[in-house]
C-alpha cells in the first residue's frame, strides 16, 4: 500500500482480501492483536453482543459518560453512510487521517497475516482510542461473539442485550447455539449484564462454567430516555447496570446517568424525520425480533401508515412481514444495492397475504410515491442497514 492513498483506497483495497465477506475466528486478527497490544489495550472495556440492540445500548453507555469528565472511544458497525461513524471518540467521529494512520500501523505489523475488513475495523478502532489516550472503551460486536473479531479484547464487563435468531449460517438456527456464541464475550470474573428476557440454557451454563459474575436484567429503566420504544427502556437498564459495574473504577452520578440518558440519540433507530405533513421513520429493523419492536413502538401512536421495504434474501421475510402487515396500509418494495439483496419481484411474491404492493423502480420513487399520499400520516421504512443508507441519501436532499 501507497502510504498517501484515501480512505476509500484502503477501504477497497481491504475488500480484495479475502474472497468472503464474513470469516468467523480469532485465530489471525489475535496474532496482530498481540503484535500490536503485546500488553492489551491501555484502557478499560465494555463489550456489547446481541442480537438487536446493540447500537441503542451503546448509546445510552457513550451518553452516559459524556456527561463526566471520561474519555471514551466508542466502536460500531456498520455504517450507514460513511465509514467513520464506525469510530467516536468523546462522541465525535474521528477523521480520515486517523483511521488511515491505524491502518498503516495495521500494515506494518501484520506481517503477511490476511484479515478480513471487519478486521482492519476492529484493530484501527483499538489503535485509535489508544493514540486518544482514552478512559474507556465501548466496543460493539459484529457478529455473534465467541469467534468476532472483538472478542480479541478481554473486557472489563461484557453485555448481551438479547438473543434472537438471525444470521444462522454462522451462528446456528436455535436460540441455544447462538446463545453459547453470544457467551463467548464474557470473561472469568468479569461482569456480564444481559437483558434477555428468557436467557438460553447455554448462555447461563457458560456463565457458571467460567465463573462470570451474570446479572439478568428484568426491569425497564423508570425515567425520560431520548430513545423511542418499550424495549429501549429495557436496553437503557443494561446500560445503566454495566455504568454501575464500573463504578469503582469510573464513578458517575445518578444525575450523570439521568441525563445521560435522556439525552441518548442514535440514527435509524426509530428516527422520526418530519417531511411535509408526514411522519417519515427509519429503522435498521431487519430480523423478526426487531421488527417487533419496531410495530410495538407504533402500536404507541396508532395512525394510517405505508411502508417502503427491502431485506436481504437470507433474512426470514416472510415473518416480518406477517409482524408488520397489521400495521401497514400499503407496501412500497424496492432494489438494494448489497451482495444479498432480494430482486423485487421475488420479494414481492412474499406478500401474498400482506395487504397491497407497489414494486418501485428505485428507492427515490418510492419515497415520493408514498409523500404524496392523501390520508397518511406516517411512512416507516425498514429492513437492512442498506435500505435505510439508501433512503437516507435521498431524504438529505428533499
Amino acid at each position: 500500500m501507497q502510504n498517501k492513498r484515501t480512505l476509500d483506497d484502503w477501504l477497497n483495497w481491504q475488500e480484495t482480501l479475502m474472497e468472503e465477506t464474513i470469516v468467523l475466528g480469532l485465530d489471525r486478527v489475535q496474532i496482530v492483536y498481540d503484535l500490536l497490544f503485546p500488553s492489551g489495550v491501555p484502557y478499560a472495556v465494555i463489550t456489547v453482543a446481541g442480537t438487536n440492540g446493540k447500537g441503542s445500548t451503546v448509546s445510552f453507555i457513550d451518553s452516559i459518560y459524556h456527561e463526566s469528565k471520561y474519555k471514551v472511544g466508542r466502536s460500531t458497525s456498520p455504517h450507514l453512510l460513511k465509514y467513520n461513524e464506525r469510530f467516536a471518540i468523546d462522541g465525535k467521529e474521528v477523521t480520515d487521517e486517523l483511521i488511515i494512520k491505524a491502518f498503516e500501523l495495521i500494515e506494518t505489523k501484520r506481517e503477511g497475516v490476511t484479515l478480513t475488513y471487519f478486521e482492519f475495523s476492529t484493530l484501527a478502532a483499538l489503535i485509535i482510542f489508544a493514540e486518544a489516550s482514552v478512559d474507556l472503551a465501548i466496543l460493539e460486536v459484529g457478529l455473534g461473539g465467541r469467534l468476532d473479531s472483538v472478542n480479541v479484547v478481554d473486557s472489563d464487563v461484557s453485555i448481551i442485550t438479547n438473543i434472537a435468531i438471525d444470521h444462522t449460517d454462522y451462528l446456528g438456527d436455535t436460540r441455544e447455539a447462538i446463545g453459547r456464541e453470544k457467551a463467548g464475550v464474557m470473561r472469568t470474573a468479569k461482569p456480564c449484564i444481559c437483558g434477555d428476557q428468557d436467557p438460553p440454557q447455554s448462555l447461563l451454563s457458560y456463565a457458571k462454567e467460567i465463573n462470570a459474575p451474570l446479572t439478568l436484567i428484568s426491569k425497564s429503566y423508570k425515567n425520560e430516555i431520548g430513545l423511542e420504544g418499550a424495549h429501549q427502556k429495557l436496553n437503557a437498564a443494561v446500560a445503566v447496570k454495566a455504568i454501575e459495574n464500573l463504578r469503582n473504577k469510573f464513578p458517575v452520578t445518578n444525575n450523570m446517568i439521568i441525563q445521560g440518558v435522556k439525552k441518548a440519540k442514535i440514527k435509524a433507530r426509530f428516527e422520526k424525520i418530519k417531511i411535509g405533513d408526514k411522519i417519515v421513520i427509519l429503522d435498521v429493523a431487519h430480523n423478526p425480533a426487531a421488527v417487533k419492536s419496531l410495530v410495538e413502538t407504533l402500536s404507541e401512536n396508532p395512525v394510517e401508515t405505508v411502508a417502503i421495504f427491502s431485506a436481504l434474501v437470507d433474512k426470514n421475510i416472510v415473518d416480518m412481514i406477517e409482524l408488520a402487515s397489521g400495521s401497514i396500509k400499503h407496501w412500497y418494495l424496492v432494489p438494494i444495492k448489497a451482495e444479498r439483496s432480494i430482486e423485487p419481484k421475488a420479494l414481492k411474491e412474499k406478500f401474498v397475504n400482506s395487504g397491497p404492493t407497489t414494486v418501485c423502480l428505485n428507492m427515490r420513487s418510492a419515497i415520493e410515491q408514498s409523500l404524496k399520499l392523501e390520508g397518511v400520516n406516517r411512512v416507516v421504512i425498514f429492513g437492512s442497514f442498506y435500505t435505510i443508507a439508501a433512503a437516507s441519501k435521498i431524504i438529505k436532499k428533499i
